[in-house]
């Protein structure tokens, strides 16, 4: 059953059933035990009366031979106008007098009170009493067939009209449960509607209680993927227009070395197309990182040995330092590990960091990788001595392809991007600040559940180990 509307018409009908047949019952049993008490008191009343007219000598039972009665008794309708039947007894055995419909038998025995007798083969229910003064016993009877059918008539009467109300609360629990559901109706009429490129928030009227953490969540995620979508337009171009320049540059230096009258022209020319090769490659490999971080999973966990991660990555970053005649230095507390969802994030954005730092530092400068762990957080920290981050570039420095006045030649702007990112991933924080004497720290701090060594214990008190 795929349908919403007639899960619920179901749920909802049978219920409604269950209720509604529950009360039938209920108002059957009621009404039957009601009637039949009503009868019953009848009986009572008229064998009183009865007996009453004989005291007052209103009916004579003097006379010989049986006297033929006819009850004074206010009928329910003519079908019903010689229900009761009535004899009158001595307390000897004698009948004394009798009314037309009653039987020839018997009708009761000679206790009192009310009682069921079978007479000429039918069932009677009777009410005796006894006159002590006039030594007469009285019985009023009806037949069980006529009661039966005058009770089941009553019954039917109270039925039927639940009955035939069953269609129709049925017609309006349909009705009612397809107004419930309009505003899903109504939403998805106004989703079906929208373009593609119409990622605003859900225009379907005011939502119900229920319904608006649907509404909520769609408006999130359309604002998310409208996000996304932007950032794609503006990646896109972005990266055009840098990749651009160095093939244009490389184009241009490949036609200068083809038609360079001389071989210092050529191997000029040659240099700088390495140069632009070396940027290109550079600026493709961080497009890469970059998509990479951005479609990183959250959440789950791995531990990962960041001491070896930092250790690794100062020994493959050391070509570039040596070329730069910079200085690369670890320092690390030992076995720093930590659990985290991708162990590819924290080396991505570490080393974009590194990079930035050697790149930005002079010749004869130093940089330097710490490590520590501190209340079940580990912060990586990068240190350099080059000109620092202006303040008022200061807030956009992990934007993409942000470059600053004193941003190095030959970056993109995009290395600071990537690893704002991964650390985002990673549910962590990128910090920056100026450093007294000139320079910058740029601190990744992480949380870990659990900065742990081999041994399982938390790391409490560690010292600081110098790698270079």
């Amino acid at each position: 059953m795929s349908s919403i509307r007639t899960r619920l018409f179901v749920i909802l009908l049978a219920a409604t059933g269950v209720v509604w047949l529950s009360a039938v019952w209920w108002i059957q049993h009621s009404t039957r035990s009601e009637v039949e008490q009503v009868l019953d008191a009848r009986l009572a009343e008229a064998a009183q009366m009865v007996s009453s007219l004989i005291s007052d000598r209103r009916i004579d039972v003097a006379s010989a031979g049986p006297v033929e009665l006819d009850l004074p008794v206010p009928a329910a309708g003519s079908d019903y106008s010689r229900q009761l039947s009535c004899q009158i007894w001595s307390l000897d055995g004698t009948l004394l007098g009798a009314s037309a419909s009653a039987p020839s038998g018997r009708l009761a025995a000679e206790q009192t009170g009310f009682s069921d007798s079978l007479v000429d083969g039918e069932a009677w229910r009777v009410y005796t009493m006894i006159n002590e003064d006039l030594g007469l016993r009285v019985m009023v009877g009806d037949r069980l067939t006529v009661r039966e059918r005058l009770v089941t008539d009553v019954v039917r009467g109270l039925l039927l009209p639940a009955l035939a109300i069953l269609p129709v609360l049925a017609a309006l629990i349909w009705i009612s449960v397809g107004r419930g559901l309009a505003p899903l109706d109504r939403m998805a009429r106004a989703l079906s509607a929208r373009t593609a490129d119409d990622l605003g928030p859900v225009s379907a009227g005011p939502l119900p209680r229920e319904i608006r953490p649907m509404g909520a969540a769609l408006d999130g995620l359309f604002a998310r993927v409208a996000g996304a979508r932007e950032r794609e337009k503006s990646f896109t171009a972005f990266a055009a227009h840098e990749l651009k320049t160095p093939l244009a540059g490389i184009k241009t230096q490949a036609q200068i070395a083809a038609m360079a009258p001389d071989e210092a022209t050529r191997r000029q020319a040659l240099a700088r197309i390495e140069a632009g090769v070396a940027r290109t490659d550079r600026m493709v490999r961080q497009l890469l990182e970059l998509a990479a971080v951005d479609g990183a999973p959250e959440g789950g966990g791995e531990v990962v040995d960041m001491t070896r991660l930092a250790t690794d990555l100062v020994q493959d970053m050391r070509r570039l330092a040596t070329e730069r005649d910079v200085q690369l230095r670890l320092e690390m507390a030992p076995e720093l590990f930590c659990r985290i969802p991708d162990p590819v994030l924290p080396a991505v954005a570490l080393r974009n960091i590194v990079e930035n730092a050697v790149l930005a530092s002079s010749p004869g400068g130093e940089v330097v990788v710490e490590g520590v762990a501190r209340d079940a957080r580990i912060t990586l920290s990068v240190l350099d001595r080059g000109p620092g981050i202006p303040e008022a570039e200061r807030a956009r420095v992990t934007e993409r392809f942000f470059r600053g006045a004193g941003a190095p030649a030959g970056g993109s702007g995009l290395g600071l991007a990537i690893a704002q990112v991964a650390v985002e991933r990673l549910g962590g924080r990128l910090g920056f600040e100026a450093r007294a004497g000139g320079g910058e720290a740029v601190q990744i701090v992480l949380p870990c559940a659990g900065p742990v060594h081999e041994s399982g214990r938390a790391l409490e008190g560690r010292g600081t180990a110098t790698r270079s």
